[in-house]
């Protein structure tokens, strides 16, 4: 099969033989793979986890047929229209747990759309309602909003109920947008007053729940824009893996500093995010109401060009292979 493989040069196209789904496993046909910064970050060899390792096939979304399903699965068939996360999705067949498979939420949704929801759905789910503990009528502040990931956040958060929601991106087009995806106000976190302005807006309170996709360089920020007894969650490290934190201001607050990631989650649990995130979004996600929108398809030949296209982040939304 052809596939996106890290070498030595780069990402390049190749051969790479076929995947066996295991008993527990799901063999998909991929028709469109969604890219991540994980991906891009693994490509330009910032080795920090599980992350780096040439010879690898990138791609943690897709969406495609199954193919076969392991004797030990649950729910699916060959034929049926899936979208899932996992390993080795820029290619034409992959495989992944069944836990982390969904069916399309409609008939009508192309392969491409459904390949932008998996992980931004799963991840942000996790974040706000699991372990952000979000409730309705709290305040809410996604930092790096214009993501993928980030624009989906938005739109959790205001369908579980919260009464605000603040996104921050530094480009002034993109934050220009946010309010299209549920955000009530838009600041730039590169404006050192912006936790001045979120206070503002609370009446001094300050935001009970931050889901913090930058982490390096704002964290002081974060606390002094949270809530007394607010919760931090730590989901991504775009600005760096490290930086200033006031330990006083921390304690202080109260604040719960969580951090999240998936490379260190068991099968099983990582089975019961997509299960909890489809038992409080499925309708949502079926009628439309949250959703990504496409920056841009590459063809799969062009996955290259597709992560450089992401590098420079000039997009706004997901950019996704058509395998």
């Amino acid at each position: 099969m052809k596939a996106a493989i890290l070498s030595e040069s780069g990402l390049v196209i190749g051969e790479a033989a076929q995947p066996e789904p295991k008993a527990s496993e799901i063999l998909v046909r991929v028709r469109a793979a969604g890219l991540n910064r994980a991906d891009v970050l693994m490509a330009d060899g910032r080795k920090h986890g599980s992350l780096g390792g040439g010879g690898a096939i990138l791609g943690l979304e897709w969406a495609g047929e199954v193919v076969a399903a392991g004797n030990d699965t649950e729910g699916f068939k060959a034929g049926d229209r899936v979208m899932c996360s996992g390993s080795a999705g820029y290619a034409e067949y992959a495989v992944t747990d069944w836990g982390r498979v969904s069916p399309l939420p409609t008939v009508e949704m192309s392969f491409e759309q459904a390949a932008t929801l998996p992980i931004a759905l799963q991840t942000m789910h996790d974040a706000l309602a699991t372990n952000g503990r979000l409730q309705s009528g709290e305040t809410v502040l996604i930092q790096g909003a214009s993501s993928g990931v980030g624009l989906m956040g938005l739109q959790i958060a205001k369908y579980l109920g919260a009464k605000l929601v603040i996104g921050t991106t530094r480009d002034a087009g993109r934050r220009a947008r946010l309010a299209e995806f549920g955000a009530d106000m838009a600041l730039d976190p590169s404006d050192p007053a912006w936790p001045d302005a979120v206070l503002q807006a609370t009446g001094g309170a300050g935001v009970n729940l931050i889901v913090d996709q930058i982490s390096g360089g704002v964290a002081n920020e974060n606390m002094k824009a949270a809530a007394v007894k607010g919760r931090i969650v730590n989901v991504g490290r775009l600005g760096d893996f490290s930086g200033e934190f006031d330990y006083d201001l921390h304690a202080l607050k109260r604040i719960d500093y969580i951090g999240v990631t998936f490379r260190t989650r068991s099968v099983e649990e990582v089975r019961e995010i997509n299960r909890k995130m489809r038992a409080d979004l499925w309708p949502a996600v079926q009628a439309g109401t949250l959703q990504i929108p496409l920056d841009r398809v590459f063809p799969l030949a062009e996955a290259a060009a597709a992560q450089a296209h992401m590098r420079a982040n000039a997009h706004f939304g997901k950019v996704v292979l058509s395998v």
